[in-house]
């Protein structure tokens, strides 16, 4: 079962990546406005643009942001592998009543 946990956190770390990159590509893109558009469509599609974008970066630096604190985890996990419990690290788990307080 532990294998089959550990399997699953590397998957969703890889899906983070991809996730990430994806959300570079959507920030990327080139803002394209058609010549018939009149300047108040254009400004509101500029507008709703720059709002995509800006959300697209901060996505993909939140999703990083947690993709390195997973894989750190499991890293300390490696480490402890070959320790005995006195000396494994803590990890900051907490159950969901100690979640709730």
């Amino acid at each position: 079962m532990q294998h089959d946990v550990r399997k699953i956190k590397e998957d969703l770390i890889e899906a983070g990546k991809e996730a990430a990159i994806d959300l570079i590509n959507v920030a990327k893109e080139k803002i394209v406005l058609k010549k018939s558009d009149s300047p108040s469509i254009a400004a509101d599609k500029l507008k709703n643009a720059a709002a995509a974008k800006k959300m697209a970066i901060f996505d993909g630096f939140d999703i990083l942001d947690r993709v390195q604190l997973e894989n750190d985890k499991l890293l300390k996990e490696d480490e402890n592998a070959g320790k005995n419990p006195e000396e494994q690290v803590k990890t900051d788990f907490k159950s969901a009543e100690e979640r709730r307080g």
